[in-house]
């Protein structure tokens, strides 16, 4: 079976560097552009069921990929991104200017740090993880649309990686990602991949 992981198309406070988090906020005209040459190189993919973060931004990305598919869309909470707590909404500046101590431990030992008032990332691999259980247990080529935190997490464990490495597993906006599962082997290829938005 196939886990065909998509980080959803650009948001403004993509485009503004902000941090996002959980806010609900929705794809710009660019995101809504590269959901639209995402789909294009997914029309043929065989994809037999369709499981999203509930946030706008995800559920718009996973429509228009659906437009080649017509499968009912389910939205899994465990999906959501980090909760980043009291930086949501901060600019990438303001958080380097500002938070340069908090910064430090995050680098150090991003598994564990917890976001003031938000989640860690130990946090968000344990519920996400337990999404990805159940999808695998039902056997189906899956599309999964989530988050950048919330990808490279999964990814992770998929890997057997440690979580204070997941900067390896970071994916882009509107970038996929295939997992194979064959035969208890675990094939991620490609990793990242936007060549589609670049035809």
């Amino acid at each position: 079976m196939q886990l065909i992981f998509i980080r959803h198309g650009e948001t403004l406070w993509n485009k503004e560097g902000r941090v996002q988090g959980i806010t609900d906020v929705e794809l710009s005209d660019e995101g809504i552009k590269q959901a639209q040459l995402l789909a294009l190189s997914l029309k043929n993919h065989n994809i037999e069921a369709i499981i999203v973060s509930p946030l706008k931004r995800a559920i718009q990305t996973a429509r228009i990929i659906n437009e080649f598919h017509n499968l009912d869309i389910q939205t899994q909470c465990e999906l959501i991104e980090l909760d980043a707590g009291d930086f949501e909404g901060l600019s990438f500046r303001e958080l380097m200017n500002d938070q340069k101590e908090f910064l430090k431990k995050w680098i150090t030992n991003p598994a564990s740090v917890k976001m003031p008032n938000g989640e860690s990332l130990i946090e968000v691999q344990n519920r996400a993880w337990c999404a990805v259980e159940k999808i695998i247990g039902g056997g189906k080529n899956t599309l999964i649309v989530s988050h950048n935190f919330t990808i490279a997490a999964i990814l992770c464990r998929l890997r057997d990686i440690s979580l204070d490495e997941f900067r390896r597993s970071c994916v882009d906006t509107a970038s996929k990602t295939i997992v194979r599962l064959e035969n208890n082997k675990t094939i991620i290829d490609p990793f990242n991949d936007r060549s589609h938005l670049f035809p």
